[in-house]
């Protein structure tokens, strides 16, 4: 039997307009951040991608991106953790009470926070797996369940101010032992490797799909798109080595990216959480274990929560009641933005990253212009009713 040639692909054929029809998801979210961008760069005379503004974007952000890492792997796996902003509150407060109250040293007072958090996500995620409780339900319970237990933690006070090597972890800067009197080279250099680094995957991704024989997108729209990131982390890294260079937060939110981007494209794991939120009852009949792996995913959350409710007491220098208030809304916002799917089954951790920053943006962009907070509120819903929409079009098409 002589095989039938099959029908090549856009991709394949080299039809672009075809191609980014059928990759508009991946190729606009990219178009869109740089639209608003430049928008905002324009309707704020230049002051968005001032150096000073450029580190607070980082700073206001790190913790919602964070989240969005976790939150990520939870919707991809067909679920929603509305607690993720009161954890982050609750971890903040026990920080804060350990450190402060009791002079606790801030490493083990770190690593028994962490820990925290995963007994958290883990209480969460034991109803949802095993029990089948809609997650909705139990992490709307905790919303409310570990907003009061910070507000009693703090006995309805504020707390601080904390150790000041603690506080580098989201206001400290990496060392520049060659800094000039202008520019950071250091974290210039480092800006220009990971651009370096990242175009050199690129190409040699590339390469490996046409070895093997399959399809690839068209050339213009590989060197484009890649030329544009290049050129947008070295701009960014720049602009940040001008004013102090890179934040130490950068670091720890560039080393999460790249872990969990290995860990849901490249690892067995990975593969079995995308298979769980596309069809659980067709991954437990081919033998994954979808109780066991739902589980993961919330002490996966809890954990992050907890990280990021350090980092957001870190930089606030007090833990609060309020604390985390809203949280919960930005990250599955951004999540919901960067192209994750309300029914399960499809997101990519660059996407979340790319939404988590249209998201703030836009926040930061509007308070410039001295938008009132209840218009922003009105935009911000707007923008996620829209990709939402967007998501479900693309699916029923």
């Amino acid at each position: 039997m002589t095989p039938t040639p099959t029908q090549s692909s856009p991709a394949a054929s080299g039809n672009g307009m075809a191609f980014l029809k059928s990759n508009l998801r991946e190729y606009g979210l990219l178009i869109s951040l740089i639209i608003i961008m430049v928008f905002f760069q324009f309707q704020t005379d230049g002051t968005l991608f001032q150096p000073l503004n450029l580190t607070n974007l980082i700073l206001q952000n790190s913790y919602i991106i964070v989240m969005a890492f976790g939150m990520l792997l939870v919707i991809v796996a067909g679920h929603i953790d509305l607690s993720v902003g009161s954890v982050c509150g609750f971890v903040g407060a026990v920080a804060a009470v350990l450190m402060v109250n009791y002079q606790w040293h801030y490493v083990p007072a770190t690593i028994v926070c962490l820990i925290l958090g995963g007994v958290i996500g883990a209480a969460q995620g034991y109803w949802v797996a095993f029990y089948k409780i809609p997650s909705f339900i139990v992490t709307l319970a905790g919303m409310l369940v570990f907003k009061g237990l910070a507000l009693a933690v703090l006995e309805g006070a504020s707390v601080g101010p904390f150790p000041p090597e603690f506080q580098l972890l989201s206001t400290g800067f990496i060392p520049d032992p060659v800094a000039g009197d202008t520019l950071r080279v250091t974290s210039l250099v480092i800006g220009m490797l990971i651009a370096l680094a990242m175009l050199i995957a690129k190409v040699r991704g590339r390469a490996n799909r046409a070895a093997h024989g399959m399809d690839n997108e068209p050339l213009v729209f590989f060197a484009l798109t890649n030329l544009v990131f290049v050129g947008m982390i070295v701009a960014f890294s720049y602009q940040l080595a001008s004013y102090k260079g890179l934040p130490n937060v950068l670091v720890v939110m560039l080393l999460l990216m790249l872990a969990y981007d290995f860990v849901a494209s490249r690892t067995t794991i990975g593969r079995r959480i995308y298979a769980l939120g596309g069809n659980e009852k067709a991954a437990r009949l081919s033998g994954i274990r979808t109780e066991r792996l739902t589980f993961y995913t919330f002490i996966n959350m809890g954990v992050l929560a907890a990280l990021a409710g350090l980092i957001f007491a870190a930089r606030l220098n007090t833990a609060t009641p309020k604390a985390g208030l809203g949280f919960e809304l930005d990250v599955i916002a951004a999540c919901f933005i960067g192209g994750a799917s309300a029914s399960g089954g499809v997101g990519k951790v660059l996407g979340a990253v790319i939404g988590a920053f249209i998201m703030g943006v836009m926040n930061n962009g509007m308070s410039i212009m001295g938008i009132g907070i209840d218009y922003q509120q009105v935009i911000k819903g707007l923008v996620l009713l829209a990709a939402v929409c967007f998501d479900v079009y693309n699916k029923n098409k």
